[in-house]
């Protein structure tokens, strides 16, 4: 009995041993950052922003590789499916959490097939109308609504988008009816906008802060919980009457599921680091991202609320697609 006893220990010790030597050594070959859109984009352009200096810490080159298609589910079924052994990670953005509730089925789930790695940035919505809108603030948008039910409208860049999703939720919180008005991208909905067809948008910073900056649009509140600081003047939508209310756009690394832990927690120090570098903060601010970096555990918080929050507000939107 001792004898078995010892060997099962033995095996054991055995294979925490192994895990820890993998992890000291990790990495030993490059490591791949799947990017679920195509070049050019704030994705991919955050993904190669930190991927140099990346690279540098780990002492192996990481590599951006674009998969885009359906709504970022191509690259993030490739990312799920690939050997949990940290070479391959992805850069998923906030819809990652919108997609569970979007899709009847996606070949993967948005939970139990990912290890958190760390939330890398946020960006907020912004709440932009046309200047012939009378309504120079947020109260005076909702008054304005409840007195014209069903005649304002608010362009998205299509049906169960970020920016779709954020009206639901504005107009489910003041309790208000807006009229969606979906657009195939975010450029045709801002052109529209800008000529006055529809009324509104929640549109991304970089979207839509230069036409404010311009006077073609104004800005009514931004969709975060605290200022944007690409625009510190303007409130946030939380702080101009509807407390609570938040609509922020994210990024955050993941790996597939069962990738060691140490490998996890490593991959998470090494690109927090590079979030706090001052040259990296300052092009990702200018790009209207927050650098953040966070512990796995936290990042999995954040995508489990907003999988349980998100979900409600598809369900009213009546967004599903097949």
């Amino acid at each position: 009995m001792w004898r078995g006893t010892s060997l099962i220990s033995a095996a054991a010790l055995g294979a925490i041993v192994v895990a820890a030597g993998w992890a000291q050594t990790y990495p030993v070959k490059p490591v791949r950052i799947i990017s679920p859109y195509p070049p050019g984009g704030g994705n991919d352009t955050l993904a190669r922003t930190i991927s140099q200096r990346l690279g540098e810490q780990l002492g192996q080159q990481v590599i951006v590789d674009n998969r885009p298609g359906a709504n970022t589910i191509i690259g993030t079924e490739l990312a799920a499916k690939s050997p949990p052994d940290g070479y391959t990670i992805i850069l998923v953005p906030s819809s990652h959490a919108i997609n569970q509730s979007l899709y009847r089925r996606l070949p993967y789930d948005a939970i139990r097939d990912f290890s958190p790695i760390t939330l890398a940035g946020s960006g907020p919505l912004i709440l932009v109308v046309h200047p012939s809108l009378p309504a120079a603030s947020v109260r005076e948008l909702i008054a304005l609504a409840r007195a014209k039910p069903g005649e304002l409208t608010f362009a998205s860049a299509g049906n169960g988008s970020s920016g779709h999703l954020a009206g639901v939720l504005f107009g489910l919180t003041v309790g208000v009816k807006l009229v969606h008005v979906p657009y195939k991208g975010t450029a045709p909905a801002v052109t529209d906008l800008l000529g006055g067809q529809v009324t509104m948008t929640f549109g991304t910073t970089l979207g839509v802060l230069p036409h404010v900056r311009s006077g073609k649009l104004r800005a009514l509140g931004v969709a975060s919980l605290r200022r944007s600081p690409a625009a510190p003047g303007i409130p946030t939508i939380a702080e101009s009457g509807v407390p609570g209310y938040s609509a922020s756009l994210w990024y955050g690394f993941l790996a597939p599921a069962n990738t060691p832990k140490d490998i996890v927690q490593r991959l998470s120090a090494e690109i927090s680091r590079v979030l706090k570098l001052p040259e990296i903060r300052e092009r990702l601010s200018n790009l209207g991202i927050d650098p953040h970096g966070s512990a796995p555990e936290e990042f999995a918080r954040l995508i489990a609320a907003d999988l349980e929050k998100w979900a409600k507000v598809v369900k009213e939107s009546g967004a599903r697609i097949d």
